[in-house]
């Protein structure tokens, strides 16, 4: 899709092509929220853009309701062979100009996708996140979508992206390559991949003129709570300090950095905007992040 630029972020339009899009959704059981996701997905894209379902040895008629789709496209593994290579099966099965991560576990009202494409094209932003509120679902998305761009649309975190949902022009992946299956299962593959880019010279970024609702790590939690995988997040947090050489001291710099840049994005946001880019229910109120 092609976009019509203007000023303000908050009245753009669009139009289309040539810009192609793809669209990878790694599944692990967890269907209720995959029903969900593609409800709220579906009606929001144009018939072009491509979506990959990679089920990942899924055993709850995850399977079962896949086959009977004509609109996605589905790839299945016969066990789980994590998130990075299901997101690198996605990857090599797309042809598109941008590619899509997304997890299973959202809720996506109109306009996000263009909304991420025109933040992108715009800015010459690489690989770009919505901002999200992320908990119970318990309001309504379109209202609140709508009026949370209004307010939200032209600010931006520059440097970050979320491993939610982000956007990826090809190029990075021509140049740094895919995500690193080292990582087992689940955990540290996109901050490895952020990281990677970063440092190739691309540049990352949220936005609040594009929004969804995240459940929030409901595929991991689910693993954890069998206790089927073993140990993989802390074999994943050992192999990421080990690959990028991080010390205690400096994970402490780097954790110290993140929470004061974080603390000032979320504070200035508030004050001029009355949202943040990552909100959240918990305890009976919105927290903002």
């Amino acid at each position: 899709m092609i976009l019509d630029y203007r000023d303000d972020l908050s009245t753009f339009t669009y139009k289309s092509p040539p810009l192609s899009i793809s669209i990878v959704i790694p599944l692990y059981n967890q269907l209720h929220y995959t029903k969900l996701c593609l409800e709220s997905l579906l009606p929001t894209v144009d018939a072009g853009v491509q979506i990959i379902l990679i089920d990942n040895g899924s055993s709850d008629g995850t399977a079962e309701y896949l086959a009977a789709r004509t609109d996605v496209s589905v790839i299945s593994n016969p066990v789980n062979l994590g998130c990075a290579a299901a997101w690198n099966q996605g990857v090599n099965a797309s042809r598109s100009d941008y590619v899509v991560i997304l997890n299973n576990d959202v809720i996506l009202p109109s306009g996000w996708l263009e909304a991420l494409v025109h933040f992108a094209e715009k800015g010459n932003f690489d690989v770009v996140s919505p901002a999200m509120r992320e908990g119970e679902y318990n309001y309504d998305i379109a209202e609140y979508a709508k009026a949370f761009v209004a307010r939200m649309a032209t600010v931006k975190r520059v440097g970050v992206a979320n491993g939610v949902c982000f956007m990826v022009k090809r190029q990075v992946f021509d140049q740094i390559g895919f995500f690193d299956e080292k990582f087992r299962i689940g955990q540290f593959e996109d901050s490895d991949f952020f990281r990677r880019a970063t440092l190739a010279g691309f540049a990352l970024a949220m936005t609040g003129s594009s929004f969804l609702h995240h459940f929030g790590s409901i595929t991991q939690n689910s693993i954890r709570r069998t206790q089927t995988a073993g140990p993989y997040e802390e074999e994943n947090r050992k192999y990421f300090r080990q690959k990028w050489r991080l010390t205690w001291w400096k994970r402490f710099v780097d954790r110290r950095v993140a929470c004061f840049r974080n603390f000032i994005w979320s504070k200035s946001e508030r004050l001029l905007h009355r949202h943040s880019l990552k909100e959240g229910w918990r305890d009976g109120r919105l927290y903002f992040s």
